[in-house]
């Protein structure tokens, strides 16, 4: 092997944002664990185009001993992946690569039948809903909603509830919850509402419920960053869910 560029991550300073991830058109990093991981030195050409994209300066070039980029690896790498044209190759308008894998399609494959046949036979009486407070839209709760005061907050990605099914038995049960989408809502003004809740309404805690997907770790990033603006200590848990319903790490 040859000395050449190649990207390097600090996993001290990175907090799994996944910023990077949807920047860098080799597909060459991914989310593995909460945190951005080069999963395969082949499909890094060094050039760094994920390298301003990180908000926490994560990531940075160096000149080590790595294989050679390898871009036929690349292009099936990213085919592998749902993507129908490799970066070099121009894309029909509306159908240009997306680096997410939140934009790739997955076939998830159900548990047999027999397996939860109990379950799925139950009626709503032996499911009783636990939620206990409305609305639980990011958009549409205010900081003065007398269901925060003194509460130990949910705040789960939007997604969690289709992928794990007893959402309600283990993280909603005695929790108010607010939920949203840290990559469709409206980030900066959900931020400054966050922070007059956790200011204002003598939160216990917080606890985050969200995805594997790269753009789900936002979530923790702006609870973090409120809690901070607040200038109050409350205990933050975060749990992971994986797509196929699993708990990947628990709060």
């Amino acid at each position: 092997m040859a000395k050449r560029k190649i990207i390097e991550i600090d996993e001290d300073k990175c907090t799994g944002c996944g910023a990077c991830v949807t920047k860098c058109a080799e597909g060459a990093l991914a989310i593995v664990d909460g945190k951005a991981k080069v999963v395969n030195e082949v499909f890094c050409d060094g050039l760094g185009a994920c390298i301003g994209e990180c908000p926490e300066s994560a990531l940075k070039i160096t000149e080590r001993e790595a294989p050679d980029f390898d871009e036929e690896a690349v292009k099936n790498h990213l085919n592998s992946m749902g993507h129908e044209h490799a970066h070099h190759e121009p894309a029909p308008i509306g159908l240009e690569p997306c680096g997410c894998p939140s934009h790739n399609p997955i076939l998830v494959k159900a548990e047999a039948y027999e397996k939860h046949a109990k379950h799925r036979e139950a009626t709503h009486d032996y499911l009783p809903p636990e939620l206990t407070n409305w609305p639980i839209q990011w958009k549409l709760v205010r900081p003065d909603m007398p269901f925060f005061k003194d509460a130990e907050v949910l705040m789960a990605a939007d997604c969690v509830p289709f992928a794990f099914r007893d959402f309600h038995g283990k993280f909603l049960a005695d929790r108010p919850v607010i939920i949203g989408c840290p990559k469709l809502d409206d980030q900066p003004k959900y931020l400054e509402k966050l922070t007059d809740v956790v200011k204002n309404s003598g939160l216990k805690s917080i606890n985050i419920v969200h995805m594997e997907v790269p753009c789900c770790h936002g979530l923790q990033k702006l609870v973090e960053e409120a809690v901070r603006r607040s200038g109050k200590k409350i205990p933050i848990k975060t749990t992971v869910v994986g797509i196929k319903g699993d708990i990947l790490r628990a709060g």
